[in-house]
């Protein structure tokens, strides 16, 4: 009987080993073919040029890289200063090898990670990555309180904590300073202890890539989490479509709110823009590129009862409703302050940055010199900025962009001429004349020499409270040649475009693409003893005659190294 059984349990394994594998192909092996590439490496972190701040003399660094190959991977070496920390040479996937190693003992200055990966024949990869540890963060602006760069991680450089990350945001890959930038991305953002941030007064300053997808988000949030309450804390969010996003703010003020519409993005220009937030005891004031777009009065200061999060890059739990959800955007340099910023303070935030993120290639073939005037005064094409003379200022309104120049009484800006000008040399830019004064200088280069005109150039304005008629000088050596150009209707109240061209026998003005007046002369212009440009006034060389602050607005304004055709201007004033 026990036979008979051992036979029946025998003939069912059959059977059912033989059900398993009915209907399954048999496994063909496959010839992994030829290994023809070396090893690939990739390094999530430390990241070139990225530099670790911590109190600590000795701190700890999670190295993260990636490896790869054809065939498969034989060895992979971590070196640290030449010395190495860690090796491997089994892998759970052949091919594909995704590592951390957690280095204990760094010590302030300058590293050099090295990766060398081994594939089975032999084939070797080097990858090198300059880092460093520096010594803690030093806060640059009065009443600066959190700054967060995002130069590859989320941490808080002033209180050296880390914010809690939600859903998976990442970085853009692209930055205004430093190594990267924050990436939003769906159902993700940053939580951060509002516990040492809560002040009467407070700001918040940031540069920011819009994307428009979706339509709306929130930005930055802190809130109390009682379910759509809005009478604590404040709202950064956005609304819009895909050509323009309004940037806009809530307040609570504790017993109600206060909204504050803020200003628009221009969506499709894709680039960097700074925005600023000011919360004082009666208002909130929201600023693009340093320019105050709107003021909204409260009822009482900002109410803190209950907020202890700060959301970075969405709504969040307190301000999800209405479709402020995660914001898909890039966001970089991002500072809060205890106090109600001043348009000069952020403007010199702006300006402190302005090196890296107005990197302009020319757009046209003898351009020299631009300034857009938007929120700053910098020269794009060097990156440098001008000397400012007394308080000229910025219109809150242009041709372009965010705002354009203002002159004012006894003000204006100079800049160096080395590498302007040339035997020949143009000027263009956008006009809004303000008649009063009656008359003043716009552009002026001189030489210095007491009421001489035998040098440079002068283009100034003169005229009535009807018309104002635009001129220009210009030094030969010798002599001096004069054009009188045209008239412009003080009246209409709009923007004209003017340019000039000075070349080897004349001078032309242009309004709106359209010659005016042509001048010629016996030689060109004479650069000696000329250094300096003025704008917005007839400056140190040419105030005399009350050639002196021109109080109209101005917007990009060019200059060229050539005379420019007729063609060109109106191609620049059409763009």
């Amino acid at each position: 009987m026990k036979i008979l059984k051992n036979i029946f349990i025998g003939i069912l394994t059959v059977v059912f080993a033989i059900s398993c594998n009915d209907g399954i192909d048999d496994i063909t092996p496959v010839s992994p073919g030829a290994d023809e590439s070396a090893p690939v490496i990739k390094v999530n972190y430390p990241l070139e040029g990225t530099k670790i701040q911590v109190t600590d003399i000795v701190t700890s660094i999670n190295i993260k890289f990636e490896v790869i190959d054809d065939i498969e991977i034989g060895s992979i070496a971590v070196f640290l200063d030449d010395v190495e920390i860690v090796s491997y040479s089994s892998f759970k996937d052949y091919r594909r090898a995704v590592e951390e190693y957690l280095y204990e003992n760094l010590t302030n200055g300058e590293h050099i990670l090295k990766i060398t990966a081994t594939d089975l024949q032999g084939k070797t990869t080097t990858k090198l990555v300059n880092f460093m540890k520096v010594s803690p963060y030093t806060t640059k602006y009065d009443a600066e309180i959190f700054y967060m760069p995002f130069d590859g991680d989320y941490l808080d450089l002033i209180s050296l904590k880390s914010a809690t990350v939600v859903g998976t945001p990442g970085y853009a890959g692209e930055s205004v300073l430093g190594l990267n930038s924050f990436a939003g991305a769906t159902d993700s953002y940053l939580k951060f202890p509002m516990n040492d941030l809560k002040n009467n007064d407070f700001s918040a300053s940031f540069w920011y890539k819009v994307n428009a997808t979706p339509d709306r988000s929130g930005i930055l949030v802190v809130g109390n989490n009682v379910p759509e309450n809005r009478n604590q804390g404040f709202r950064l969010f956005r609304e819009g479509n895909a050509t323009g996003q309004r940037i806009k703010l809530n307040v609570g003020t504790g017993t109600g709110e206060s909204w504050n519409d803020g200003g628009v993005i221009d969506v499709t220009a894709g680039e960097w823009v700074h925005v600023a937030f000011t919360i004082s005891q009666s208002k909130s004031t929201i600023y693009i590129n340093g320019i105050e777009m709107l003021s909204a009065a409260m009822s009482a200061g900002i109410d803190w009862t209950g907020c202890e999060t700060l959301t970075i890059g969405a709504g969040g739990e307190t301000f999800s409703y209405w479709g402020h959800r995660s914001d898909l955007s890039y966001m970089d340099e991002l500072r809060i302050f205890s106090k109600a910023l001043t348009e000069t303070e952020i403007q010199n935030v702006i300006t402190d940055d302005s090196g890296s993120v107005f990197s302009y290639t020319p757009k046209y073939d003898g351009e020299t010199f631009y300034m857009p005037f938007d929120g700053t005064n910098t020269e794009f094409v060097s990156g440098t900025e001008p000397t400012v003379v007394g308080t000229p200022g910025f219109a809150g309104q242009s041709v372009l962009g965010i705002s354009a120049y203002a002159g004012a009484t006894d003000a204006n800006l100079t800049f160096p001429i080395d590498g302007l000008f040339g035997n020949e040399f143009s000027g263009a830019f956008w006009y809004k004349v303000n008649a009063t004064p009656d008359r003043a200088g716009i552009l002026v280069v001189g030489n210095n020499v007491p009421e001489n005109r035998n040098q440079g150039f002068r283009l100034f304005r003169e005229g009535s409270g009807t018309e104002q008629r635009i001129k220009i000088n210009v030094g030969t050596g010798t002599g001096e040649s004069w054009n009188d150009g045209g008239v412009i209707n003080v009246t209409a109240g709009e923007w004209v475009h003017i340019a000039f061209t000075v070349s080897q026998t004349k001078s032309t003005i242009y309004f709106n693409g359209v010659e005016k007046l042509s001048a010629t002369f016996a030689s060109g212009v004479d650069w000696a003893g000329c250094e300096t440009l003025t704008i917005g006034a007839g400056g140190e060389t040419f105030s005399y005659w009350n050639h002196l602050s021109d109080l109209s607005f101005m917007d990009e304004l060019r200059l060229f190294n050539k005379a420019l055709t007729p063609e060109e201007i109106q191609t620049i004033m059409n763009e």
